[in-house]
């Protein structure tokens, strides 16, 4: 399968070429491409590349037995590789499934200290412990949160060059709306990655068959994986309780208020007891949660309710994948998104949001009648965004906007299968365009 270009190509580019750069710990859900990332910036850009798998690899879990030593740690490795010659500052060593050799966080210190050699751990984030890695290395080392595909990372597989997203973009800075046959060929890309997703392996499947066979197999299969993942790493916490929510996701989604109720998988759970659940499923990477504005000021993270929230997955062609054998039919053959029509959209606007660097708000007022999808910022201002599976009018933008119901809201955006527009009070823009908004936000206070 062809390489695909990843965001993350620029990034370890950029860590290699700062001076005095520390090691590195690649964070993110398992199967979104964090090893073969790794593996082609350390092949390309040094002379000595070496790669350790601890859990493929268990005859390299004793090389820190006699200490951290940088020299010994060297020593250890050349005499199960003796035919690599480890070059001093021309090398790079990549720990993968760190969660298998907890020592490899711990050796990261000597390893800054040292300086000789650069270093890069990665594996699943579901059997790391983040507070052990703290403990050992804070002050020594650095994170790169990655993700699975974003749309734009899509449309590079797709063939597109960076300067159609440009043209893309020049649009949207401009307010003028997309020329028919560019929006036609974007929304068909769209269609194609909300089914798809942005699973390294399934998207290269995707673009060599040209079609979907296959894909819902192996979406499955990642499904069942993590929570095989789940089972295994899962240590002091209560499997049951993480898989329930796990499975659950799809059914909250799908109802009207998409609110995630602990009382609905449990009679008589409560919030406080899920907790460490819904943190634990965060931070292996694989939901993403937004919550409730309990105030709509400024800042953002300030103002939530962190007992009310919405849980997502981290990516919508896995949400796709859950769905049952029929609604997967009726997805694919006629495009009718039914119940989940809402859920899928919401499911992607949010996941697109989170890739783009943003936190999820949302905000539901019932005696004003007022719902909001999500809420980001710009440099002075709360910023509603409303996610319109149809074209319908935006009572609760138009309100949120008019009611003065908060001084930080001056504007609002509106998403949705509509072109470029602005009407005085609400950006619209189409859904395929959220991976530019942070962009677009950026540059249109620096005007």
């Amino acid at each position: 399968m062809a390489r695909l270009k990843r965001k993350i190509d620029d990034y370890l580019v950029n860590w290699k070429n700062e001076n005095d750069h520390l090691p590195l710990i690649i964070r993110g859900a398992g199967q979104i491409g964090k090893t073969n990332a790794i593996r082609n910036f350390g092949e390309e850009n040094y002379k000595v590349y070496i790669e350790i798998n601890f859990a493929l690899q268990p005859q390299f879990l004793n090389i820190f037995e006699q200490g951290f030593e940088v020299d010994t740690i060297i020593k250890n490795i050349s005499l199960k590789l003796p035919n690599i010659n480890i070059i001093p500052n021309e090398t790079l060593i990549f720990f993968d499934e760190m969660q298998e050799c907890p020592s490899a966080a711990t050796s990261l210190k000597a390893f800054n200290m040292d300086r000789r050699f650069d270093v890069i751990c990665s594996g699943s984030l579901m059997g790391i412990n983040y507070k052990q890695i703290e403990s050992n290395s804070v002050g020594n080392k650095m994170d790169y949160i990655m993700r699975s595909m974003d749309f734009e990372e899509f449309l590079w597989a797709k063939g597109y060059k960076d300067s159609q997203i440009e043209e893309i973009y020049s649009y949207m800075k401009e307010l003028k709306p997309l020329p028919k046959l560019m929006y036609d060929v974007l929304l068909e890309n769209f269609k194609e990655y909300i089914i798809v997703g942005g699973m390294p392996k399934i998207v290269s499947l995707f673009i060599e068959n040209k079609n979907y066979s296959g894909i819902l197999k192996m979406q499955q299969q990642i499904l069942l994986d993590y929570e095989e993942d789940i089972t295994k790493y899962a240590n002091g916490l209560d499997q049951a309780k993480i898989l329930s929510v796990y499975r659950q996701i799809p059914v909250f989604l799908g109802k009207d208020n998409k609110k995630f109720q602990i009382s609905k998988i449990k009679e008589g759970a409560r919030n406080r007891e899920y907790i460490g659940v819904i943190d634990w499923l965060k931070n292996a990477g694989i939901i993403n949660v937004s919550y409730d504005l309990a105030q709509l000021n400024l800042p953002l993270k300030g103002n939530y309710n962190p007992e009310n929230y919405r849980l997502y997955f981290g990516d919508t062609g896995l949400l796709i994948g859950s769905l049952d054998e029929e609604a997967q039919d009726d997805l694919r053959n006629n495009e009718n998104f039914n119940t989940y029509k809402g859920a899928i959209y919401e499911n992607l606007i949010g996941d697109m949001l989170v890739k783009a660097g943003y936190d999820l708000y949302f905000y539901r007022n019932d005696n004003k009648r007022i719902e909001m999808d999500f809420f980001v910022r710009d440099v002075n201002s709360l910023i509603p965004v409303e996610v319109k599976a149809s074209n319908n009018s935006t009572p609760s933008l138009n309100k949120l906007i008019d009611s003065n119901s908060s001084s930080d809201i001056k504007y609002g955006i509106k998403l949705c299968n509509k072109n470029i527009g602005f009407n005085g009070k609400f950006y619209t823009f189409p859904y395929f365009m959220t991976f530019l908004l942070k962009r677009f936000l950026k540059e249109k206070n620096n005007l």
